[in-house]
């Protein structure tokens, strides 16, 4: 079962949970875990916990650093 997986701002994927945690969702986008946040139905999840059954979609935010 695939999941969609949405990049805010940057494009949607369906990507197959291949892998156990969150952060392995992020294999197809150019971005590392410590530079988002991960939110299933709005709420942030830790990258590194397993991806919870049934659910389909979940949305990554880029977080800004700011200098």
């Amino acid at each position: 079962m695939a999941i969609t997986v949405e990049l805010v701002g940057e494009g949607t994927r369906e990507v197959d949970p291949d892998g156990d945690s969150y952060a392995d969702l992020l294999a197809p986008f150019d971005v590392s875990r410590h530079e988002v946040s991960i939110l299933v139905d709005g709420t942030p999840v830790p990258e590194d916990q397993p991806v919870d059954a049934g659910v389909d979609r979940v949305r990554v935010v880029r977080l800004i650093k700011g200098g």
